[in-house]
């Protein structure tokens, strides 16, 4: 018998995200709210550090927030007027706003229609003469052809900014993300693999780029004796370039410290919820279910569910509404960056990455987080099984 889509499942709404805290990251933030630091103090080393180490980087500095932190790479980078950056359109506006903060310009190369991160071959027809870096974006958590595009960047002389805001937990070819670039950058936002409510990071072997980011996430100002040009004495400070008040507190850290300790716990979930998923719409004409490279072990962030819409009798805003009014919270990522109103006063156009364009109108990404229960899982699943059932016309 055919299920009725609009036979509401739940009660509430299942967002597409939600952050996981429990008592132990509370009493993290408590002790530091009691101590004499809430920021400029230990406990932001003491994330950094935790950071690096599960990553395998030499450096981590942290920042707060994503969009920061990617800003931050983009001045340690030398990005300037005149300088383009390669990167790709679907993903959040920060991946290419940070190029535009410091003057250059994005170039945005289509995606790959199995994996939906950029395509390392359309990276290499967009490099030109002007061309400074490439922001590879690791997107839904899946790492991105880093072994290709790292060296595309080495034989071009371009400096690798991998934005896994993402993918966290995740690596390729057996390595943890965050140790293959020239900078990478992780966002702790509440809907990521760990929280500290806003914040972000960037982690590099590079000495250099350590300095410029330190530097940049405050004020430009160094009180370092080995950097200064003079020094007047121990209260001496010289702002030594333009940079921002960029900086974590340390009851950002103190969380986010508390919340590494449940990273692969938390990740493993997602990998488990994913494989459900898998299991379930694998089976259903017309869906695609997101394909996994075989070098690559995704930390799932989202999980995407594309719609082949000549399978069904209506579009996919029809779709959406339709799982929304069931409480299903549904959601869309991204818009192709390009599309945004800002970006065509700049003038970028509709059709400038063709997969890019019928990703976004096919795509809906499901509720995917480690709090959901099995029963939450069963429900997005029933949902769509439902919404499937009435429309597909195969």
């Amino acid at each position: 018998m055919e299920k009725n889509p609009e036979q509401t499942i739940r009660t509430s709404m299942l967002p597409y995200g939600q952050q996981w805290l429990d008592e132990q990251d509370i009493e993290a933030v408590v002790k530091v709210l009691r101590g004499d630091f809430i920021t400029q103090g230990p406990a932001i080393e003491a994330f950094e550090t935790k950071v690096a180490s599960y990553v395998g980087a030499k450096y981590a500095l942290a920042f707060a927030n994503g969009t920061a932190a990617l800003h931050a790479a983009c001045f340690a980078a030398g990005i300037g007027e005149g300088d383009q950056v390669i990167t790709t359109p679907i993903t959040f506006l920060a991946s290419s706003n940070c190029v535009l903060y410091q003057g250059g310009t994005p170039v945005f190369a289509d995606i790959d229609m199995e994996t939906y991160n950029i395509d390392p071959a359309q990276i290499e027809l967009k490099i030109t003469n002007k061309t400074k870096a490439i922001i590879a974006v690791d997107f839904t958590g899946q790492p991105v052809e880093i072994d290709r595009i790292s060296m595309l960047a080495r034989d071009r002389g371009l400096v690798l900014i991998q934005d896994a805001a993402h993918s966290l937990g995740a690596s390729y070819a057996g390595r943890k993300i965050g140790s293959r670039a020239d900078m990478t950058m992780f966002s702790f936002h509440p809907v990521k693999h760990v929280t500290t409510g806003e914040g972000g990071m960037i982690v590099t072997d590079n000495e250099d780029y350590y300095r410029k980011l330190l530097l940049f996430r405050n004020h430009g100002m160094t009180r370092n004796p080995e950097e200064l040009l003079k020094n007047d004495g121990p209260w001496y400070y010289e702002m030594q370039e333009l940079g921002y008040n960029y900086r974590m507190t340390d009851m950002q850290a103190a969380l986010g410290i508390s919340q590494m300790d449940k990273l692969d716990s938390f990740v493993s979930r997602r990998r488990d919820i994913a494989a459900r998923y898998n299991e379930a719409f694998s089976k259903l004409e017309g869906l695609v279910i997101p394909k996994q490279l075989p070098l690559a072990e995704s930390s799932w962030h989202l999980y995407v569910l594309r719609w082949d819409l000549q399978h069904f009798e209506v579009d996919r805003k029809t779709i959406f509404n339709e799982l929304r009014s069931m409480n299903i919270g549904v959601h869309v990522h991204y818009i192709p960056v390009y599309l945004q109103p800002y970006y065509q006063n700049l003038g970028y156009r509709g059709g400038l990455c063709p997969n890019a364009e019928t990703y976004y109108q096919t795509s809906i990404t499901l509720p995917m987080f480690p709090k959901m229960t099995d029963q939450d899982v069963e429900q997005v699943i029933d949902s769509i099984e439902r919404v499937h059932g009435r429309h597909c016309n195969a």
